[in-house]
């Protein structure tokens, strides 16, 4: 069998050059050969040669994966993903990602957990969204659905009322109606659903009072207005009606205003 007649040090950091009966043979990192006690006078059988071999590779793998994890967390399929490209072969790629498992550095529920937390501190995703997101990662669907099980719907609508947190500047400019619309059209694009858009909602629209709706009808009734100039009498007053409806304002609302009791009809000329 040959024999190991010479370990070196590479300069590469961790690597070390092995002689047999006096010829280089391979090189393998600090940890195979500290596995496989490597030294002077060894005999290695070609078996035994075979096996630190493959060691080493599964070593350099892990060392690969362990490096991508150690800028943010991963999930399993994101490793296994990254391997790939990397030319990892699939079963030195799965021992590596069993590996880290073990030692708790890959675990797909608990970076679900972070993900999901994360969201609810800076992040404006709705539980749709989120879960096409972590879908999207390859985080399995139980461990998905049982991660956001955790969430409070309290939670949920303090994310929901950043999301249409901009849309506040439009109260007293535009009718609740109107508001109310565009905020759900947004919260169903961030991913809530319509319950969950409702909630946040109701919550929303409770905040604002008659004082901003009135606000919002004197600014949608002038604009109506100064739109139908070129329309007289009856035909100008349904013109009014059919935008100021169009832009949610209600029947009774409308009635109101063209009948002069939000602003005077002589009064109007003035805006």
């Amino acid at each position: 069998m040959p024999i190991i007649t010479k370990v070196s040090r590479q300069k590469r950091p961790g690597r070390y050059n092995i002689f047999l009966d006096g010829q280089y043979a391979f090189s393998v990192s600090e940890k195979t050969l500290a596995e496989y006690v490597l030294l002077k006078g060894q005999e290695l059988s070609e078996e035994k040669i075979e096996e630190l071999k493959q060691f080493d590779q599964d070593a350099k793998v892990s060392e690969l994966a362990a490096h991508y994890l150690s800028y943010q967390p991963r999930t399993i399929y994101e490793v296994l993903t990254y391997l790939d490209q990397k030319k990892a072969s699939p079963q030195a790629a799965q021992r590596a990602v069993s590996e880290l498992s073990e030692l708790g550095y890959l675990d797909d529920s608990q970076y679900a957990k972070l993900f999901i937390k994360n969201n609810l501190h800076v992040g404006t995703d709705g539980p749709n969204s989120l879960r096409r997101k972590l879908q999207q990662k390859g985080v399995q669907e139980d461990i998905i659905e049982n991660r956001l099980a955790e969430v409070a719907d309290s939670d949920w609508l303090a994310v929901g009322q950043k999301v249409v947190k901009s849309l506040n500047s439009k109260a007293g400019k535009i009718s609740q109606r109107e508001l109310g619309q565009k905020m759900r059209t947004k919260l169903l694009s961030h991913g809530f659903s319509g319950d969950l858009a409702q909630m946040v909602l109701d919550q929303a629209m409770s905040q604002e009072d008659s004082d901003q709706q009135l606000e919002a009808l004197k600014q949608q009734g002038i604009k109506a207005y100064k739109r139908t100039r070129r329309y007289q009498g009856t035909q100008r007053q349904q013109k009014m009606r059919t935008y100021l409806y169009q832009h949610g304002f209600s029947s009774g609302e409308i009635d109101a205003f063209l009948n002069g009791e939000i602003i005077p009809w002589d009064e109007l000329e003035e805006y």
